[in-house]
C-alpha cells in the first residue's frame, strides 16, 4: 500500500488535515473507501465491539450504516503527538423506526510511518432527540470547516 498522507509526526496543520480527511471519507457511508485508511491489520475498538482487519472494519461499518440511517458526522481535533492523533466527535442518524440520535465521542487514533492507521480506539454515547433538534445535516459545508459543534 502505497503511502497516506499526512505522515507522521503530526503538526497542528497535517493533524487537523487528518480530522478533516476522516470526516469527509465517513460522511461518504462507504465502507470499502474508509477501510483504505487504516492498515492490513488494523486494530479496532469500537464501543464494545473489537475488530482487527480491514475485512472487519468494512463488515462493521457497514452493518453500522444499515442501522444508522442518515448518518452525518463532525470530528474536531482535540490532541495530538508525533505518529497519534485524538478527537472528539458528534454524528446524527436515525433507526429504521424514525428515532433521530446523537451520539458523542472520543477517539484515539495511532498511525504508521506510511500514515494508515494501525489503531483506532472509539468510545460513543448515544441520546435520542427529536427531529427538529438535529443540527447535523450531510457532509460539512466548506464555510463550517474549523467550526466547533457544542456538546450540547
Amino acid at each position: 500500500m502505497s503511502a497516506r498522507p499526512p505522515l507522521p509526526p503530526f503538526t497542528r496543520e497535517t493533524a487537523l488535515q487528518k480530522v478533516q480527511a476522516a470526516e469527509n471519507a465517513w460522511n461518504t457511508r462507504d465502507p470499502q473507501k474508509v477501510s483504505l485508511a487504516y492498515t492490513e491489520d488494523s486494530v479496532w475498538r469500537n464501543r464494545d465491539v473489537f475488530v482487527t482487519g480491514r475485512a472487519a472494519i468494512v463488515e462493521l461499518l457497514t452493518e453500522k450504516w444499515e442501522r444508522e440511517l442518515d448518518y452525518a458526522l463532525r470530528k474536531e481535533l482535540w490532541a495530538f503527538g508525533d505518529n497519534h492523533i485524538a478527537v472528539r466527535f458528534q454524528y446524527e442518524s436515525r433507526d429504521a423506526n424514525g428515532q433521530w440520535w446523537r451520539s458523542y465521542g472520543n477517539e484515539l487514533w495511532e498511525f504508521n510511518e506510511e500514515g494508515l492507521m494501525a489503531r483506532r480506539e472509539a468510545s460513543i454515547n448515544d441520546v435520542t432527540i427529536d427531529e427538529n433538534e438535529r443540527r447535523i445535516f450531510g457532509p460539512r459545508p466548506d464555510h463550517e470547516l474549523g467550526v466547533t459543534h457544542p456538546i450540547r
